[in-house]
């Protein structure tokens, strides 16, 4: 600890952007201070160079390290003319909504010269999460891993692993991404594609002028590795292989599950999955290319390019030729569109479900949902020429409500009932007007626009189906929702049917996460307990989707007891 603190002392004084981080005791965890600074640095990939937003002068930012029960205190600093905030994704936030972070839902953004405490206790989780920049597209590059380890003397219900290593894919864009998004939102057509996918920030050897840039794994023969793998992506979902090697998949979204093999495995934006990697028991004269290139629904443009790192083992002493000699063997990943591997590898994500690690999937069902989502348009302004389909703005809804974000954060208004004239307590809970959901697309793909949430008793249990629907053409969908994990217990192709699917659901061990695809022109349906007063966030993580209003927000009202109630918001709390 004598050694930890001076090492920190040290980074504090010879560099003042590095993190900082100290701790102390309390309670049955620890607390741990971090300090992030946001600043602008230039970087070069692609033999481009430009200034991106970083936290700390890092990119990707630098992890957090916590184990399950400790406190965490976040001093994040803004020295950047963008406003911003950061969301710490999938933390569940028990009674510290105002922690959670996306701009203009649980707080205003931090403003240019300002500062915000991120103050909270991460309560019955353990793995891999992430935190991001939670407004606009800063998040492009304003991302890092949340590593939470188990209490002291737990142990993983896995082989322990040698070595653990996140490894987090990105997208890299030549220009900039405000821009980028502002342009799109201007002319009402789809935004440029980015540039090229990365592992830790680097490019690697498939993109131009990037062989140097490229993530090496190096491993040993005989061990066991755990890959801490996070989708940071703006707007792809990827496929992820190492040639020649196995991956045992132990964990989705920091919730452990019963361990399956696979070459090949799917992470949507948003997704964390851990997955053990047992290396050959002898060094074998070979190096092996790790690909994600991406799973591609959409009907739009997309980035078709493939990133590459390298697994490299180490050489044997007595080895005289040159790593560059060596044969370099390259994975088969499945087809841009393959949709059935997609649906197959869900359905592959079991929970544990077992006594200590259970899977408390609600059995009763107070309140059902259907939310029917997609892309729609806008009417084009008379004065302009809009490049959405045939003329008109891109949009996306939920139950054909695109959600116009405020200037006045939601839980704020909800906190200090001052709702009136922020938003509307009557999101639809089904669809205005059924259709077909997944057939012959309507005529009129129009959108109504509204700030509209759902507000739910505490404890309330909910089953929401989540329906993609044809308007503008199928697509997956990678939903998240703050503040609450839910549990996947039944999806499929086609028009959910209310009188026969719910004979099929998974009640005894469905998946456990925060962030789900819902089917390319299917449904999935999931569970949650609202134990968790506030105002949660729920959205698509394609990035697009929700600049066009794929989104919408729960308020959970307080419960009766008093840690049933959301505390008033710290002193430092951003000002709008």
């Amino acid at each position: 600890m004598k050694m930890a603190a001076s090492r920190n002392i040290f980074s504090f004084l010879t560099f003042l952007f590095l993190s900082v981080e100290f701790v102390h005791a309390a309670g049955s965890g620890i607390t741990r201070h971090y300090t992030f600074n946001i600043t602008k640095r230039n970087v070069t990939r692609l033999c481009n160079t430009k200034g991106i937003v970083t936290v700390n002068g890092k990119f990707p930012g630098p992890r957090i390290v916590a184990r399950e029960g400790d406190r965490l205190v976040i001093k994040v600093v803004n020295h950047i003319q963008n406003n911003l905030s950061i969301h710490w994704h999938g933390i569940r936030q028990l009674q510290s909504g105002w922690a959670d972070g996306p701009a203009y839902i649980t707080q205003c953004p931090i403003q240019t010269g300002q500062s915000y405490v991120y103050n909270f206790t991460i309560v019955g989780q353990r793995g891999t999460l992430w935190w991001h920049a939670h407004i606009s597209w800063l998040r492009a590059t304003v991302y890092g891993p949340i590593i939470i380890l188990p209490m002291r003397n737990a142990s993983y219900p896995f082989t322990k692993p040698y070595k653990e290593v996140p490894i987090i894919f990105g997208e890299w864009f030549n220009s900039d991404p405000e821009a980028i998004i502002n342009q799109a939102m201007q002319t009402g057509g789809g935004p440029n594609v980015s540039d090229s996918y990365t592992i830790n920030g680097l490019p690697g050897p498939l993109y131009n002028c990037s062989a140097k840039d490229t993530f090496r794994l190096k491993v040993k023969p005989g061990k066991t590795y755990l890959l801490r793998l996070i989708n940071a992506a703006l707007n792809d979902e990827l496929f992820f292989s190492i040639a020649n090697h196995t991956l045992t998949v132990v964990e989705a979204d920091a919730v452990y599950i019963k361990p399956f093999e696979t070459r090949t495995i799917l992470i949507t934006p948003g997704q964390t999955t851990n997955v053990l990697l047992k290396t050959k028991p002898h060094f074998p004269n070979a190096t092996f290319f790790m690909l994600a290139r991406p799973y591609a629904t959409g009907q739009g443009t997309f980035d078709n390019s493939t990133v590459a790192g390298v697994l490299q083992y180490e050489l044997p002493s007595k080895f005289h030729l040159s790593i560059k000699k060596l044969p370099l063997y390259k994975p088969t990943l499945p087809l841009l569109n393959d949709t059935s591997f997609a649906f197959n590898f869900s359905n592959k994500l079991r929970s544990l479900a077992s006594p200590q690690f259970p899977a408390n999937v609600p059995q009763k069902v107070d309140r059902h949902f259907f939310f029917a989502m997609g892309l729609g348009t806008n009417p084009c302004q008379s004065n302009q020429t809009c490049q959405g389909p045939n003329g008109t703005r891109f949009s996306a809804s939920i139950n054909n409500i695109s959600f116009v974000q405020p200037t006045t954060a939601l839980l704020q208004a909800h906190f200090f009932g001052q709702s009136k004239g922020v938003y509307a307590p009557d999101f639809p809970i089904t669809p205005l007007t059924p259709f077909n959901y997944t057939g012959t697309p309507p005529n009129n793909t129009n959108v109504q626009n509204g700030t509209k949430v759902v507000v739910l008793n505490f404890n309330t249990s909910v089953e929401l189906v989540l329906q993609d629907t044809s308007i503008l053409g199928v697509e997956s969908h990678p939903f998240h929702l703050h503040g609450f994990n839910f549990f996947i217990v039944g999806q499929g192709f086609g028009n959910y049917d209310p009188n026969n699917d719910p004979k099929n659901f998974n009640l005894a061990d469905p998946i456990e996460r925060n962030t789900i695809g819902v089917p390319s022109g299917g449904w999935v349906a999931i569970r949650f307990l609202a134990d968790n007063p506030g105002v949660w966030f729920m959205h698509c993580h394609l990035e697009i989707h929700t600049s066009w209003g794929l989104k919408m927000a729960w308020v959970v009202l307080d419960g009766s007891q008093p840690n049933q109630k959301l505390p008033p918001p710290p002193s430092d709390f951003p000002k709008c």
